[in-house]
């Protein structure tokens, strides 16, 4: 069934035929396409255009469809029409008659399409805002369980300053938080109702489309019809947050391998989420990660894909847009995948302490307290620093960590050295130093833990 033709003398190519058909992926918006066409009935009930009887009779057979369509959607599939709305439209006809050829009246497939993708988008959004305070949480449980599991922190994957694996999972937090904060902000924009728009130009019938708007739950009805038929600024803004949160979920992927690999050493994956070799028996790759990794590119494939297509679009819908949807409904499916598999790689993860530690001590992460420590004796940062790098190469030279140099040694380089450079040096008080706001101390750490379980409610 086409939802047009009167015009045309002759049927469409076959190619043509399917060159232009969408239902093969928008059958997706099935559940929204109900939902709209339930609350466009109500409202040409309210305007007069359709009877009580007859709406009652269109939602009843569009609840039927809905039954129809949850217990196997994959149905409409089998279907020659062009798209979801066609495909609605012609099944509603079917069941009650000519009565459902009333349905479009004041209706255009624009503000449909616009309709269906916005409320489809509502509703995958609050199941990604559940997933990312889910792997929030899981960082939080981390972070608290290895509170005490000091390992090196990197610049420029060189060794820098010691760490927590507690005060890395909670970086990873701050991410997450920055892509829920950025998800809710698409959802308040998004949350508008286009329907009731018409073509291009609104509709001539009197209809209601703040009231229309607020029974599908969005907070308003748009203001301009043109510009409401064309948009695609929270497909595009959607397809961003994707992107960004991916990009956190593919530098999370990469330290856990790096941190996975033989020459780190500081963790166990689990063989949930891990594979072996067909030919080397003793390997046990990080495939999931690996996958979050290269998944990230094709998010950000689909965020240029919808730029490209928008680029020098014309007011106000063309059929360009229909290649909005597929891009956006895999980005999503892939986006959703990849936080809960990153929820299962940290719930299932073994910190291995004694290396962790290990590391921190043989990388020269100390060398800045000494600095620090001439600083507090007198002596300028500069000339301290050039101090500290002078004792870095005596001890790569003697093969030794700055902790089991002579105090002889250190003296060779500042007299101002004594015998407490030693407390000053060692890892936890390299740690417990750095109490600023967003520092790496302990009790810093612990009180952000607590904040971060008070505000997701972990208990």
């Amino acid at each position: 069934m086409t939802l047009w033709g009167g015009r045309f003398i002759n049927e469409s190519h076959k190619l043509f035929k399917e060159f232009n058909k969408s239902l093969s992926f928008d059958y997706i918006l099935a559940e929204e396409d109900i939902t709209a066409s339930i609350a466009w009935s109500k409202t040409l009930m309210k305007s007069g255009i359709i009877s009580k009887k007859e709406q009652t009779i269109i939602e009843s057979a569009l609840f039927e469809l809905l039954i129809e369509i949850k217990n196997n959607i994959k149905n409409i599939l089998k279907s020659n029409c062009e798209d979801i709305h066609s495909w609605v439209e012609e099944k509603l006809i079917n069941k009650i008659g000519k009565l459902g050829k009333k349905l479009h009246t004041g209706r255009s497939r624009n503000d449909q399409i616009t309709t269906d993708l916005k409320l489809w988008c509502r509703n995958r959004i609050n199941v990604l805002l559940e997933n990312l305070i889910e792997l929030q949480k899981s960082f939080i449980i981390t972070a608290e369980f290895n509170h005490s599991v000091i390992m090196p922190g990197y610049t420029h994957l060189q060794r820098a300053q010691p760490i927590t694996f507690s005060y890395w999972c909670l970086a990873y937090v701050e991410m997450l938080r920055r892509d829920v904060s950025r998800l809710k902000d698409v959802l308040k924009r998004l949350n508008i109702s286009p329907l009731g728009s018409g073509a291009l130009s609104g509709t001539a019938w009197n209809i209601n489309r703040e009231e229309l708007a607020l029974s599908m739950g969005f907070s308003s009805a748009t203001n301009n019809a043109l510009d409401s038929v064309s948009d695609r600024d929270y497909v595009v803004e959607i397809l961003s947050s994707a992107s960004i949160s991916m990009m956190h979920l593919s530098r999370f992927s990469e330290d856990i391998i790096f941190f996975n690999s033989g020459e780190a050493n500081f963790i166990e994956l689990s063989d949930l989420i891990t594979s072996g070799s067909s030919l080397m028996p003793q390997k046990k790759n990080p495939d999931a990660l690996e996958l979050i990794r290269a998944k990230c590119g094709r998010v950000h494939g689909s965020l240029i894909s919808i730029l490209v297509i928008l680029k020098s679009l014309p007011l106000s819908y063309n059929k360009d847009m229909q290649e909005d949807k597929e891009g956006l409904f895999d980005a999503i499916k892939t986006w959703n995948d990849c936080l809960c598999m990153a929820i299962l790689v940290l719930n299932n993860i073994k910190i291995k302490n004694k290396s962790c530690r290990k590391a921190a001590e043989e990388g020269y992460s100390n060398a800045t307290e000494i600095a620090d420590y001439l600083v507090k004796k007198g002596v300028t940062f500069r000339e301290a620093h050039n101090i500290s790098g002078q004792l870095v190469l005596k001890a790569i030279s003697e093969k030794k960590s700055l902790n089991n140099l002579e105090l002889s040694t250190f003296q060779m380089y500042s007299p101002l050295i004594q015998n407490d450079i030693y407390n000053n040096i060692t890892l936890e008080s390299c740690l417990e130093k750095r109490l600023s706001k967003g520092g790496v101390a302990p009790d810093q750490v612990y009180e952000e833990i607590t904040k971060a379980k008070k505000r997701l409610n972990i208990f």
